[in-house]
């Protein structure tokens, strides 16, 4: 299903696909400042936001961590878990107090590898997550350090 890279799983997968994924859902909530998970750390697991808030961010030598984006509402945090060696690429840290959906990445994996389709489902709306993910670290960076900026907005 093709749908905009900031559309949530509610939107990006079948109907049949997501109910599968939401049977492996439970609900966890993180108070404000609680750190998701670091850069490099071992991606075993991944969320879908209820409410509040979530940076993710980017270490950077010399400097303090940089914002890349913050998640709201129905948005997925993490696509790490999804492609090996299964490591985040970035950090997270709870802006707001935070409920989510969080998904054990080991068993969608193996259930995502067990049925072709919803694989599929899965890897297209992680893809556009990251290829949006990738496209705002890189303006993102570009208005923070570069000269000139990026030249555009997020």
């Amino acid at each position: 299903m093709n749908a905009p890279a900031t559309t949530g799983m509610l939107q990006a997968l079948p109907a049949e696909h997501r109910q599968r994924l939401m049977r492996f859902a439970h609900e966890v909530s993180f108070p404000q400042g609680t750190r998701l998970f670091e850069e490099g750390g071992r991606a075993d697991r991944f969320w879908i936001i209820r409410t509040g808030s979530v940076d993710l961010d980017m270490r950077v030598p010399g400097r303090r961590a940089a914002v890349i984006e913050t998640l709201r509402h129905n948005e997925l945090i993490g696509w790490s878990w999804l492609f090996a060696p299964h490591a985040w690429h970035l950090g997270a840290e709870a802006a707001s107090p935070v409920r989510a959906y969080e998904f054990d990445a080991t068993a969608i994996r193996s259930m995502c590898q067990d049925d072709p389709a919803l694989g599929a489902s899965v890897a297209q709306w992680v893809g556009e997550v990251l290829a949006h993910r990738l496209r705002s670290a890189r303006t993102r960076l570009l208005d923070l350090y570069a000269p000139y900026g990026s030249g555009s907005l997020l």
